[in-house]
């Protein structure tokens, strides 16, 4: 993903490359992927040209570059000839970087369940500072119960074998811990009415849900607002989105939107800020957050 750093801009030292990160192997290879794409830049050489060199499509420095796909560090090593990296302790820190990168997250042994595409976006949320997220159907993954997680699956899912089903409900359960764990990120969500009146397994997984938002909503690094019907429309017309924000000076933004069978993500300023004023106007919009807490008491009451 393209850096909002120019692209003359002097390569980095590779000791900048290797801030340990909480993403795992995704947002190493962002980083990597960053570090080679500036040193390509500031010797002149097309994506072609570094694409011939180590036997490969311009297609694919783009991806490697992008951090989209795994690194060979046969590859790596090439291309750091190609660009005129003669220095070995810079040659071995990006190597080793490549090895990381390589290395599979916590998330790998759900790989049976979790398309690759998603698996992105949750390497991405695992190194995240601050997540915004704007949900209009249902609550957002990262606030849901298990039985209202379970009901939500079994909706696009519900031919599926029910050990699946199951390591589906424990994936998202895992991601959920991040939000009680050590260097927890802060989560911003704002929620349409919609999501929590949608009556998903029964009254009795709906009060479950809403007393765990209740629970949540109470945590120092959790704000949640909910835009009620009586706001009649409001700012995000376009559909859920969220926003991923990172600590690392090399990763931009990045606005996530789920579809259907994929994904899109923005990196780009220009689309990310679009997003972010968005973002800002929900929030403006929706109830503040202690009017929030409150309304979710209301909300839980018509679950009795």
């Amino acid at each position: 993903m393209d850096s909002r750093r120019p692209a003359a801009e002097a390569a980095a030292p590779a000791a900048d490359v290797l801030t340990p990160s909480r993403g795992g192997p995704t947002v190493l290879r962002i980083l990597l992927g960053t570090q080679l794409r500036r040193l390509r830049q500031a010797r002149g050489i097309s994506r072609e040209d570094a694409g011939y060199e180590i036997r490969a499509s311009h297609a694919k420095i783009s991806r490697l570059e992008l951090g989209q796909v795994k690194f060979k560090e046969r590859d790596v090593a090439d291309l750091l000839t190609l660009y005129g990296v003669s220095d070995q302790a810079e040659r071995d820190a990006l190597l080793s970087l490549a090895h990381q990168a390589n290395t599979p997250g916590w998330w790998h042994k759900y790989s049976d369940v979790l398309p690759s595409w998603f698996e992105v976006y949750i390497g991405l949320e695992e190194a995240a500072a601050v997540i915004r997220t704007y949900e209009l159907q249902f609550v957002p993954g990262l606030l849901q119960a298990e039985e209202y997680a379970r009901a939500v699956i079994m909706l696009g899912h519900s031919g599926d074998p029910v050990e699946e089903i199951d390591d589906r409900v424990r994936l998202r359960m895992a991601r959920r811990q991040r939000l009680t764990g050590p260097n927890a990120p802060k989560l911003w969500a704002v929620v349409d009415e919609a999501a929590l009146r949608r009556p998903l397994g029964g009254a009795a997984t709906m009060r479950a849900q809403i007393e765990h938002l209740i629970e949540m909503a109470t945590l120092p690094n959790i704000t949640l607002q909910i835009i009620p019907f009586n706001k009649g429309g409001h700012s995000a017309a376009g559909g859920p989105f969220s926003i991923l924000r990172f600590t690392e000076g090399d990763l931009p933004d990045v606005v996530y939107l789920e579809q259907l069978t994929s994904a899109v993500y923005f990196d780009k300023p220009d689309d990310t800020d679009r997003y972010m004023e968005v973002m800002d106007r929900l929030c403006l919009e929706a109830l503040s957050a202690p009017d929030s807490a409150r309304y979710l008491g209301t909300i839980l009451d018509d679950f009795r």
